[in-house]
Formats: structure tokens, sequence, C-alpha cells
């Protein structure tokens, strides 16, 4: 008889930077304990998993406005403090590199190699105005209940 495996689910609802490191970093390290790892990507999280590039979508203003403030993908993401108009995130980048840390990108990569289910939230999407062809690819795309169906089984879940 196999044993089910550990559930971890995370919100991430922080577009920060270091907020999303964290994410990613317990999200491998649960995946690399053989845990079922879910990550849920709403508001200004969802922004760690757009696409570098600007793609071309049919967009009414306001969704366009909302485009053209937010960051483009986990390479622009700001800190959450000491950002200091961009040099902030320069740095930090700096130090990991230097400490032979994975970026964000790696990260993400790294996620996806393991299995960790990224979820980017539908609800959210609509509202900030995001098509799936703005963000990366192995994405899975679901409302709330979809989180809380992970979520009840979860033996951590944490909100970032």
């Amino acid at each position: 008889m196999e044993l089910e495996k550990d559930k971890t689910t995370i919100v991430l609802f922080s577009g920060d930077l270091d907020k999303a490191i964290a994410a990613f970093i317990i999200a491998n390290g649960a995946a690399a304990y053989d845990h079922e790892v879910t990550i849920f990507f709403t508001f200004w999280g969802l922004n760690a998993l757009r696409r570098d590039e600007p793609i071309k979508t049919n967009k009414g203003l306001l969704e366009k406005a909302f485009g053209w403030m937010m960051p483009r993908g986990a390479k622009k993401l700001g800190l959450s403090k000491m950002n200091f108009g961009g040099l902030g995130p320069q740095m930090i980048k700096h130090v990991m590199k230097k400490h032979k840390a994975l970026s964000l990108p790696e990260l993400v990569e790294l996620a996806q190699e393991q299995g960790v289910k990224l979820v980017a939230c539908t609800m959210t999407m609509d509202l900030l105005g995001l098509k799936q062809e703005e963000l990366i690819d192995g994405l899975e795309y679901a409302g709330v209940a979809a989180y809380l169906g992970d979520a009840a089984n979860g033996k951590v879940n944490l909100f970032i």
C-alpha cells in the first residue's frame, strides 16, 4: 500500500522579489522532501509569472494600463524593503550570485522540473487584464476553489 504524499500549498499574493524568492525556496525544499506542492499566484504575485517580453493582446485601456504599471516577469520585481529605486534588487541579485544562490527565474525552472504545481488565479487575471499568453509556459489556471481543494489536504499552508 502506497502512502499518500504530504502536501504543501503556498499562496503568493506579493509581487516583491524577496517574497517570491522565499516562496520558491520553500516550494523547492518541500518538493525535495517529496511533498506534493502547489503555489497559487494571485494579485501581484502573478507578476512573477509574466513573460519578460511584451505580448500583443487585444485589451481595453484600463487593462493596458495595469500591464504598463506592473513589473514584467521575475527579473523585474522590486524588493519589499530597501528597493531604492531599483538599486536594491540589483544588490540582492549580486549577493545571491556571489553566494551561488539560484536566481528567481532559476528557482521557477527548478520548481517546474520538480513537479511543483504553479496555478495562476483566473479571477485575478480577469481583474488585472492578464491573458494566458502573457504568462510563462507550464502553468495551470484555476480559481480559489481549486486552491482550497489542495489546501484542505495540506500539511503546510502558507500565505506570502
